[in-house]
């Protein structure tokens, strides 16, 4: 239960540092450009998604994606949108309470997954706005990834801020 407490404290940092004074489409053009130079330079096979509650507003898939992923996608990107918290972090904690999200909120597997790679798009003084998302990899690197990609953009420090190995 330790390594799961520190994951969740560091987690919560980031979504505490992790957010943007505005967010515009540029944002998340650049966002999700960087979320794929970062995978392809490392030659990771992953689905990368930016959705506003609006609107998607960035999707690119890399070699190495399966047609499964946009379907993960979708459901850690509605454990997002349900629950405005990480949906590493929303896993975390379930699994410490050893439960799941259907018997504890009764959120259906098939439009649901607590399971690492999407993480809340914050403007300050505005709340959470949409959600990016990163699937095909493990979920805590799916989780890192989107992390990493974010304190680039932000100018925050990654150090600091990464899950401890």
């Amino acid at each position: 239960m330790n390594n799961i407490d520190n994951d969740l404290r560091r987690i919560a940092l980031q979504e505490q540092q992790l957010q943007f004074e505005r967010f515009d489409l540029d944002t998340a053009w650049t966002l999700g450009s960087t979320l794929r130079r970062m995978a392809a330079e490392r030659k990771l096979g992953v689905a990368i998604d930016i959705t506003l509650f609006s609107m998607q507003v960035f999707y690119a898939a890399l070699d190495g994606a399966t047609p499964d992923n946009p379907n993960w996608v979708r459901r850690k990107r509605n454990t997002v949108f349900r629950l405005f918290r990480s949906s590493y972090a929303t896993g975390l904690n379930l699994l410490k309470q050893q439960t799941n999200l259907q018997a504890k909120l009764g959120l259906p597997d098939a439009e649901f997954a607590a399971h690492g790679g999407s993480f809340p798009i914050v403007v300050k003084g505005t709340g959470c706005i949409g959600a990016v998302t990163v699937s095909g990899l493990p979920q805590r690197d799916d989780h890192n990834l989107v992390v990493e990609a974010l304190a680039e953009l932000l100018g925050a420090d990654h150090d600091a801020l990464k899950l401890e190995n």
